[in-house]
């Protein structure tokens, strides 16, 4: 092969092939290269794109960045079905297949330990978010409908019940952020005693993720795969307990969030 070697994720060898079609970053197909038991995903990049140079300033375009990490995302998911892939970070790039045995032959020891807790479990993603957004009150000015159906100006309000009707929404927000908390907090209790492990992320950022509602609840948790259904069900049951609440499930993904010093930042395609 030649060009650079683009690394996805290291794995315990595996039979079941992975798609025919499945391509992966700059739409080569991806590759299985064995070393001392352990195999990488590879595929071959254009150096003109992935050497140092070249790779930094495409680091600061949102587009080919965006369009990298799906495709990046596409082999790890792949890979998921088949294996228990440990994803190394976006990007990673070596010069050949030699740079790549290298780098596995140093890590092995913690390449090893990693894979052999991680075996035959996926990540499963559970955020909460609460509308924050306070309902009208019935104070709400309305023009008032005369009895003949036209309408009359409303009264104006007056700085006395602008602030009682202040207060009333500042304590409805109160009740519905206690609430949300109080909730997302049980459900985490319970989540994280059916699953092996857990792991609580910072809330997401509305404006940055896109998602409607006050993000209350950012979790991960370990589950057999065996045992994924079962997980699922419990969610479902969980999320019928919460009127006003929003409960999203992604997954099963890659354990990206207990792989100890491999752990790594999501990309938006990813949990």
């Amino acid at each position: 092969m030649t060009g650079l070697r683009y690394v996805y994720a290291v794995c315990h060898p595996f039979r079941s092939p992975l798609q025919v079609q499945l391509t992966g970053v700059a739409g080569a197909p991806p590759k299985q290269l064995t070393h001392r038991g352990l195999v990488a995903v590879v595929s071959t990049v254009p150096e003109a794109d992935f050497a140092e140079e070249p790779l930094r300033a495409h680091l600061e375009d949102l587009d080919w960045l965006t369009a990298t990490a799906r495709a990046h995302q596409q082999v790890i998911d792949a890979l998921t079905v088949v294996t228990t892939p440990l994803p190394l970070r976006l990007a990673t790039v070596f010069r050949d297949d030699s740079g790549v045995r290298s780098m596995m032959e140093a890590r092995e020891e913690d390449f090893r330990r990693v894979l052999d807790r991680l075996e035959g479990r996926v990540e499963w993603g559970v955020k909460v978010y609460a509308d924050m957004r306070p309902a009208e009150s019935e104070e709400s000015v309305e023009p008032a409908a005369s009895a003949e159906g036209s309408t009359t100006e409303a009264k104006p309000m007056s700085g006395r019940d602008y602030l009682r009707r202040r207060r009333t929404q500042t304590r409805a927000r109160e009740d519905v952020w206690q609430n949300a908390a109080a909730f997302a907090g049980r459900l985490h209790e319970t989540l994280s005693a059916f699953a092996e492990d857990s792991r609580l992320h910072a809330p997401q950022s509305a404006a940055l993720s896109g998602a409607a509602g006050q993000n209350m609840l950012n979790a991960a948790y370990l589950v057999p795969r065996s045992d994924s259904e079962e997980f699922v069900e419990l969610v479902d049951r969980e999320k019928d307990d919460a009127p006003g609440i929003r409960v999203e499930l992604t997954g099963p993904w890659a354990a990206y969030s207990f792989t100890g010093e491999f752990e790594q930042e999501r990309t938006e395609e990813g949990p």
